[in-house]
């Protein structure tokens, strides 16, 4: 072997295995689990909806009875939803987020929060829901059917009751 091969050879395996001056680009973050991304928002506007709930029970004593039951199953609805999340996946999905637009309202919005408005929010979360399946996997979509139907019984209940 000639000294000209063997220095072609050579620069040809340095250049190869990547030697250069450059430090290698870092690797892409992961994107987030799209299911987790789901579960992150579906929390967040359930959230939402158990302190409107609380907002409305501030009213007076007969409506805090009266809306007791309803808050009850939102906020069960919310374990059942955070006992989804996978391990680990609250960080990364959360930081991904924004909020739901189909979401029910911020508890922040406005002071006063009426049965009607609760009934709105309820017609909102449970016209939201069958676009959400889609991105569901089996047990989350069953999972949504059964709230968004408890969420359309709530919007009709509610239509029966008094501010």
């Amino acid at each position: 072997m000639t000294r000209r091969v063997l220095l072609g050879a050579t620069a040809a395996g340095l250049t190869a295995t990547g030697c250069s001056s450059r430090s290698p680009e870092p690797p892409a973050p992961k994107p987030p689990d799209p299911e987790a991304v789901l579960l992150s928002t579906l929390i967040r506007d359930k959230e939402r909806l158990v302190a409107l709930y609380q907002r409305a029970a501030l009213g007076s004593a007969k409506t805090a009875t009266a809306l007791e039951p309803f808050r009850q199953r939102h906020v069960a609805h919310l374990a059942a939803l955070r006992d989804m999340v996978p391990p680990g996946a609250e960080g990364r999905a959360g930081a991904a987020l924004s909020p739901s637009p189909s979401g029910s309202p911020s508890p922040s919005e406005g002071s006063s929060v009426t049965v009607g408005r609760l009934r709105d929010a309820e017609r909102r979360a449970a016209a939201g829901r069958p676009g959400q399946l889609a991105k569901a996997s089996p047990a989350l979509a069953q999972l949504l059917a059964s709230i968004g139907a408890c969420e359309a019984v709530h919007a009709v209940a509610l239509g029966r009751l008094r501010d």
